[in-house]
């Protein structure tokens, strides 16, 4: 059937689900014959909205596809158009439909996370709901800067970073204490109330009250000198001049703009980016870079209003929000972001001052990661078309699965699979396989593989089928994937990467059915793009073995403690950390965890103490 008679077969499905679409706001999803979701959008009346797809010469040639591919359209109605605003950001997140306008790697960002549950606390990083006792300070760009931002911390306020159980059982001062990163509360080398100070005045420091602890570190600093202590009071004249290096190391740095997202949306050849810079405390928390997908022809304003829709579903927003770029529905938008969070947004388009100098440092960063993405795919075309040519496939490939196994004489046997796009790597798609043991027998590393891909196949269906097959192994992973491959009826190139004789990276050989094995040169791009690939899928494989035997091991340890539930076996793990150190733990440090009275601890006590 033509793509015109398509188009109109899909312009006949809405016409006739119109009959019956009543003219209250709600949420409408396109599907096609697989019952797969195209599109979701809302409006404040059903029908009028949907009736502007009967149109498809107005519409962009992304949506006419789209018609095109209509086998059905399902609703939702709401009680107000703002109800269907909160549902459609909500839906759309969730089904990621291939016609919206989506946040490439959408994602949580990082926190710093000063905790209170202790007499001295720690600084450590964060993500997901903060609701653990404590302050937060954040978000952060990336998790680097978070890291960053906790090593200033330690160097100038000595903060701890240990574990609860390394803390309790520290008899020596650890290295941090050594190399002046911690001032070593764990064996009382600082008093309670000296340690608290040092904590306020790291929450101080990342509310932006900088000068405030330079004022204190100044007095002290004196005060150690007219005492003639200079070895302290050279350390507090260090911690002054590391605060004013970060503050100078700033990349941006203007005052007076406490709280606030700068927002700017840049567009350059149909690829549009919207660039965010965090303001948190008078403080340039970092800035991130976000592709919008599938965006190239719509509108500016609408590309503005799917990304703060999309952006903001599990994420507050600062109490001040600058945009280059108004968006559609901007009224609406406005009051979805009061009644959701329940602050006072403020909302500003500069045009002029400090103010629009963010803005335009926003697009500077959004025009240079464009250029640098667009440096890169053209490295990235350039080896998939060397790989195309040489591994004679018929076209570049868009999903390559790499596999390989993991396991030790076939115990705690794993199969895994990683997956690369001309993007890079997809990590939502990699999977593990829990080998069956009659397969891990003996370690049978063919026999192994080919379980996993048979049951690979098995998911046809729900995840698709590459069109490269990249294994790590020989001649004898190649007879396995072919008969996997011959099982399911399929036929999907396969290569397998192996290292020589004196397993030297770069003397990998390639070998391939009905071919003799063959190298690449040792400088070639694409080999060290194939070795890329060979080793994600093995430290995949390799750290999903080491966990599967640390569990087995903690459980089989925990599992024959007397008198222990699942609830407070977990409380103990989450407590301790391992099962080792449970077993190090005293009857007074047991106790201190929760549901476990004196009776038990002395019970697991006295458990553990057998095995010593």
């Amino acid at each position: 059937m033509s793509e015109l008679t398509q188009l109109e077969k899909g312009v006949s499905i809405l016409s006739r689900a119109l009959k019956s679409m009543p003219l209250l706001p709600g949420v409408y999803r396109m599907l096609n014959t697989s019952g797969e979701i195209l599109y979701i959008g809302k409006a404040k009346s059903l029908k009028k909205r949907v009736v502007s797809y009967t149109r498809p010469e107005t519409l962009p040639i992304r949506l006419q596809r789209m018609i095109a591919q209509i086998h059905d359209i399902d609703i939702t109605t709401t009680q107000t158009e703002l109800e269907a605003l909160l549902l459609e950001s909500n839906l759309i997140k969730k089904h990621k439909p291939k016609y919206n306008i989506l946040l490439k790697d959408d994602k949580s960002y990082p926190y710093i996370h000063i905790t209170d549950d202790h007499n001295f606390p720690k600084a450590v990083k964060y993500r997901g709901a903060r609701n653990k006792p404590g302050e937060y300070f954040g978000p952060f760009a990336n998790a680097g800067a978070v890291d960053e931002a906790i090593l200033s911390l330690q160097r100038i306020f000595m903060i701890r970073n240990c574990s609860e159980i390394s803390f309790s059982n520290r008899k020596r001062p650890c290295l941090q204490y050594h190399i002046k990163r911690c001032s070593a509360p764990c064996v009382n080398k600082i008093s309670q109330d000296d340690y608290a100070a040092s904590i306020q005045q790291a929450k101080n420091f990342l509310k932006g009250k900088t000068t405030v602890v330079q004022d204190i570190f100044s007095k002290k600093m004196m005060h150690a000198s007219d005492v003639q202590d200079f070895e302290t009071a050279a350390k507090f004249r260090d911690r002054i001049k590391m605060m004013s290096e970060l503050q100078s190391k700033q990349l941006i740095n203007v005052s007076g703009i406490n709280d606030a997202d700068i927002i700017a949306l840049y567009e350059d050849g149909g690829q549009r980016v919207v660039q965010i810079l965090f303001f948190r405390n008078d403080r340039n928390y970092g800035t991130e870079t976000i592709v919008l997908k599938h965006a190239e022809n719509e509108s500016l304003d609408d590309c503005m209003a799917a990304f703060l829709n999309q952006f903001y579903t599990n994420k507050e927003p600062a109490s001040l929000l600058l945009l280059n770029q108004e968006p559609s529905d901007f009224q609406l938008i406005k009051t979805v972001f009061k009644e959701k969070y329940q602050l006072p947004i403020k909302w500003e388009f500069p045009k002029a001052g400090v103010k629009k100098d963010l803005i335009n440092y926003a697009l500077k960063n959004a025009a240079d990661s464009i250029k640098r993405k667009a440096q890169e795919s053209d490295s990235m075309n350039k080896i998939l078309k060397q790989l195309v040519s040489i591994f004679d496939l018929k076209n570049i490939p868009q999903r390559i699965e790499v596999y390989d196994n993991s396991h030790i004489q076939g115990s705690f046997p794993f199969g895994c699979m990683i997956v690369a796009t001309p993007d890079g790597f997809d990590q939502k798609s990699y999977r593990k396989f829990k080998i069956k043991k009659e397969r891990a027998f003996g370690g049978d590393d063919f026999s192994m593989m080919e379980e996993v891909l048979e049951r690979r196949f098995n998911h046809e269906k729900d995840w698709g089928l590459p069109d490269l097959l990249l294994i790590d192994g020989g001649k004898g992973q190649l007879s396995a994937v072919q008969k996997a491959l011959d099982k399911a009826h399929l036929n999907i190139p396969v290569v397998c990467i192996a290292k020589g004789e004196d397993r030297h990276a770069g003397k990998e050989f390639l070998i391939m059915p009905e071919k003799e094995p063959f190298q690449l040169d040792f400088n070639s791009p694409l080999l060290y793009f194939l070795q890329r690939l060979r080793d994600e899928a093995h430290r995949f494989a390799i750290t999903t073995h080491r966990n599967a035997r640390t569990k087995n091991i903690a459980k089989s340890k925990i599992d024959e403690l007397p008198g222990i539930g699942s609830l407070r076996k977990k409380a103990l793990l989450q407590h301790f950390g391992s099962v080792e150190f449970i077993k190090q733990a005293s009857i007074k440090e047991l106790i201190l965890v929760k549901g476990i009275s004196y009776p038990l601890a002395k019970n697991i006590y006295d458990y553990f103490q057998e095995d010593r």
